[in-house]
């Protein structure tokens, strides 16, 4: 009886294979709308569709696809069609469960683009990596991928592990997976919110990170798909802010805060990148982007300002050749506020799973 109603899931997970999406050329198993398919005892099933944010006629055309088709192909006596809304969980709590090879995953956040997250995220791999850790890099920045230039992975694929799932690719020790290593190097992405969504939840599933004691997931800017994906997909068990001390970063970093609360992330805490400038020659220090504003938002959120990180030419350049600077020089003030930063979030991290 189990090995029928198996099979009849898995038939039936197929024939959905040719349900397309309406207005995109993928079908709706590979965009992630599936949730779940369940046998039903009079040999019928029942199947869960996400709705996420799109339209009531979207989804019901959908629902209409599914019945068609199982009903058509497998014969079945009854469909039923369940329509699961994202949205209004987002006030009960961050993750369904623990992601299949990891012990801790955090997220670094940032409420607008330009504030240095990515090279954030980047350099407290590799710096977590030298504490000793396993460490995993989930680039979730699906319209603008910077992991693979930050890593000189131009080129590498991830391989195959079978049925839908692969290997991240290895570099510098950390193990990486990006929409980057899928397409060209300066191909765009124009997807809408259900592909970002299906794509998001690929790789937190279906990549085979092997015994990663961290994941660190690069997220895009602001609060939108991939940030209610990642909440809604896996236990987080941390955040970081990155802003820098200007006003426009700090009001959209709150907003991303905000967001991480309302899904009872916990908040590891800010830092604050582009803090000051120190001129090579003179040694005078020029706070090209404004004071303190890390700080006083940290201070208002009842928050740590875990680190404030200057302006380095170094760790461009670093970022730029595909060997982060918390890698490529070890000794520099960036790479040991890098190492800092990563020992107080493992501190964290491990402080609240005990």
């Amino acid at each position: 009886m189990q090995f029928r109603e198996a099979n009849v899931t898995f038939d039936a997970r197929e024939v959905l294979r040719r349900a397309l999406y309406p207005g995109y050329d993928a079908d709706i198993v590979t965009l992630g709308i599936v949730e779940e398919i369940a046998p039903l005892a009079d040999g019928g099933v029942t199947v869960t569709l996400r709705q996420g944010g799109t339209r009531e006629d979207v989804m019901r055309e959908v629902a209409q696809q599914v019945r068609e088709l199982l009903s058509g192909e497998l014969k079945l006596s009854k469909v039923e069609v369940a329509v699961r809304r994202l949205e209004p969980e987002l006030g009960e709590r961050t993750g369904r469960v623990a992601l299949d090879g990891v012990r801790y995953v955090v997220a670094v956040a940032s409420g607008k683009g330009g504030v240095g997250k990515s090279t954030v995220a980047a350099n407290l791999a590799v710096a977590l990596s030298h504490l000793g850790y396993a460490v995993g890099l989930l680039d979730a920045d699906i319209y603008g991928p910077s992991v693979p230039m930050m890593f000189g992975t131009a080129g590498a694929r991830p391989q195959s592990a079978g049925e839908q799932r692969f290997y991240p690719v290895e570099r510098h020790g950390i193990s990486l997976i990006s929409i980057g290593m899928f397409l060209t190097e300066r191909a765009p992405v124009i997807w809408r919110g259900p592909m970002v969504m299906g794509a998001v939840r690929q790789f937190l599933k279906d990549t085979v990170w092997r015994s990663r004691d961290f994941l660190i997931v690069d997220l895009p800017p602001g609060t939108g798909d991939a940030q209610l994906t990642l909440a809604q997909q896996v236990c987080l068990d941390g955040a970081l802010i990155v802003t820098t001390p200007q006003d426009v970063a700090l009001l959209d970093a709150a907003r991303a805060l905000k967001m991480l609360r309302q899904v009872h992330c916990p908040l590891l805490g800010v830092i604050e990148n582009m803090s000051y400038f120190v001129c090579p020659d003179c040694g005078e220090v020029d706070e090209i982007f404004g004071h303190g504003g890390g700080e006083r938002m940290a201070r208002s959120e009842n928050l740590k300002l875990l680190s404030r990180l200057p302006l380095y030419a170094e760790v461009r350049e670093a970022g730029d050749r595909g060997i982060p600077v918390a890698l490529s020089e070890p000794e520099h003030p960036a790479s040991r506020v890098f190492l800092e930063l990563a020992r107080e979030v493992a501190a964290q991290v491990e402080g609240q799973s005990q």
